[in-house]
């Protein structure tokens, strides 16, 4: 049986342009996400819409009783809607492309998927009254739906890098670079958890862990991740051809020296919401191009296969 997609692919063809407009505007619509669930949490407004999917019991939008709260916590859900017309422009425009491209489109249907579970978990959080482990996995869900974002907005943009074989060291350490950088990531949902910040008020209840201990282990893996990202830029500059990869680790090691900068002032001042807000914006850009660095040391590792299964390379579509 014949989908719509399919009759649409039989009668129209979009333009590689057109997918990596769609694809930038899934990527950013993501992490616009993120940021909109951070000024969520610091501003309280957790709970400013009570109920889910409506804002309270008697309105889909929110009344003038729930106040600022609940206009922030709308906006945020309405975010959903613009990053569903994005997903959605991706998904046909990957569709549409001519010859078609089953992985990008299985890709981009993955972002769908992700949106749904993530509005899922959204509404149990709502409806648990801000848990804070339920919280920690919408924001892990959120991380996950940024990675398929940015792995449609990478295969739509350049599919296989044309770089030079980089040495196997280089390699191993972007992958480890990608694992320090996640369990930072995991570990500073328990930092958001466990101290201010992570709920609509003090009265909702916090994680069981040390805010101080758990915020000295996420500095210690920040360290590990810029150390990391300078060791594979040292590597990568003795190596011969290894221009573009080297330019997605130097912009990595500045984004996680901003990061980190912003994270100690923070906690320094007394977690001013502003600056609580644009870190966890912070990484997501983090999570964004240590995935970057990894397509890019190992451009085989996210090629296209050609019809008998092997890697097969493709144009440098961008910079």
């Amino acid at each position: 049986m014949r989908t719509p997609f399919a009759y649409l692919a039989d009668r129209y063809t979009l333009s590689p342009r057109t997918l990596r407009w769609a694809t930038s505007a899934a990527l950013v619509a993501s992490i616009l996400i993120v940021l909109g669930g951070g000024i969520v949490r610091v501003t309280g407004s957790g709970l400013g819409c009570p109920t889910w999917p409506a804002c309270d019991t008697s309105s889909l939008t929110p009344t003038p009783e729930l106040g600022i709260h609940g206009v922030i916590e709308f906006t945020n859900r309405a975010l959903t809607g613009l990053l569903c017309i994005a997903v959605g422009w991706a998904i046909i425009a990957a569709r549409l492309q001519k010859p078609q491209n089953r992985s990008l489109t299985r890709l981009a249907w993955s972002q769908f998927w992700l949106v749904v579970a993530n509005a899922l978990i959204g509404g149990v959080t709502v409806l648990l009254e801000l848990n804070p482990y339920v919280v920690a996995f919408h924001f892990v869900a959120a991380i996950a739906l940024l990675t398929t974002s940015a792995l449609t907005w990478h295969r739509a943009h350049r599919g296989q890098s044309p770089d030079a074989a980089l040495p196997r060291s280089a390699r191993a350490l972007s992958v480890a670079l990608v694992a320090v950088t996640l369990v930072l990531i995991l570990v500073g949902t328990l930092v958001t958890g466990s101290g201010p910040h992570s709920g609509d008020s003090a009265d909702v209840p916090r994680m069981a862990f040390d805010w101080a201990g758990v915020t000295v282990v996420h500095g210690v893996l920040g360290t590990a991740t810029l150390v990391l990202a300078v060791i594979l830029l040292v590597v990568l500059r003795r190596t011969p051809g290894a221009e573009l990869a080297r330019q997605r680790t130097v912009t990595f090691v500045v984004v996680v020296i901003l990061q980190a900068g912003i994270g100690l002032v923070q906690s320094l001042i007394g977690l001013p919401e502003v600056l609580v807000a644009l870190h966890l914006l912070g990484a997501a850009l983090v999570w964004v191009g240590v995935l970057r660095v990894l397509l890019d040391v190992n451009p085989q590792l996210f090629a296209e296969a050609d019809g008998r299964g092997a890697k097969t390379a493709q144009p440098n579509l961008v910079g």
